[in-house]
């Protein structure tokens, strides 16, 4: 009888301890605002910032053989993005793979370091005249080497830089979001809204996603991974669940990214030599392709 009546306490005092390690799952999730304001302002310095560094430089400072102060940005950037992500995936509410999230974040590191290299030699021959609305065998000081093999690694190189690299370094970044985003839903009212921290970081980070799909060519990628957004949020929405702080500020963000990325391509729609530079059924010219076109060469 004593026995019975210990298991019956035992039972009833661990029965708390069961909702306890429930209430992580069902508590109000916060705006993590720390988290969206070091990975915006690393993105726009490091990322965004790093060509803009090595042309303002003085060419003294970082000799052509060396690395340069660009290098230096995007090799912080390839440690310091992948570690805030992983500490946003720590901070979902759901439970997530944590196989698919590793394995997204090595191939991320890899394609950003494939894309370091492309990138920095890149920036070297723009400083010798390389012209980013030419392709490479259009290029002044690229046709005329000499032997003709010597473009064909030019061309090589702009493979790795531009499709190879930049492949291996957005798709995991883009899963890693869409899997962060699947956790961020909730049947809580007071969870649904957008704090004003996040609003005024809404703008910035809407910016820099448009400078990523544009400069990193990544168009078809983006609106893809929109659209597999949008499903989950009209999914969740029959569930009676809708995005929390987090996954508003995400969803808002990609939202006017569209918009951004949709005016751009109205503003270059009808310029000739970037249609040659970027045929095909999507036409979304890159940034800096426009500053060699018509910026640089006004100044």
């Amino acid at each position: 009888m004593l026995q019975e009546i210990a298991q019956l306490h035992t039972i009833n005092s661990s029965a708390p301890g069961v909702s306890k390690e429930n209430v992580p799952q069902k508590k109000m999730q916060r705006f993590h605002f720390d988290l969206w304001l070091c990975l915006t302002v690393q993105n726009w310095i490091l990322d965004f910032g790093r060509p803009i560094v090595m042309i303002i430089l003085p060419l003294e400072w970082f000799p052509l053989n060396k690395p340069s102060a660009g290098d230096y940005f995007h090799m912080a950037y390839n440690v310091i993005t992948p570690f805030l992500m992983l500490k946003l995936i720590e901070r979902s509410p759901r439970v997530l793979s944590r196989t698919a999230v590793y394995l997204c974040i090595i191939t991320f590191v890899m394609g950003a370091s494939i894309h370091l290299v492309g990138d920095s030699i890149n920036h070297r021959l723009i400083l010798s005249g390389y012209q980013l609305h030419l392709s490479v065998r259009e290029n002044p000081i690229i046709k005329d080497l000499k032997p003709a093999s010597l473009i064909d690694s030019f061309e090589l190189l702009y493979y790795y830089d531009e499709h190879l690299g930049h492949l291996m370094w957005y798709i995991p970044f883009f899963i890693i979001l869409f899997i962060y985003f699947t956790g961020c839903f909730s049947s809580g009212e007071e969870q649904k809204k957008v704090p004003l921290a996040g609003w005024l970081l809404l703008g910035p980070s809407a910016l820099y996603y448009w400078y990523l799909v544009t400069e990193g060519q990544i168009t078809e990628l983006f609106l893809l991974t929109f659209v597999a957004m949008v499903a989950m949020v009209i999914f969740q929405h029959h569930k009676g669940l809708g995005p929390d702080s987090n996954g508003l500020f995400l969803f808002y963000s990609f939202g006017v990214t569209v918009f951004l990325v949709a005016l751009w391509v109205a503003y270059l729609w009808n310029d000739p030599v970037l249609r040659n530079k970027y045929p095909g059924l999507i036409y979304v010219p890159e940034p800096w392709s426009y500053y060699t076109l018509h910026i640089k060469k006004s100044h």
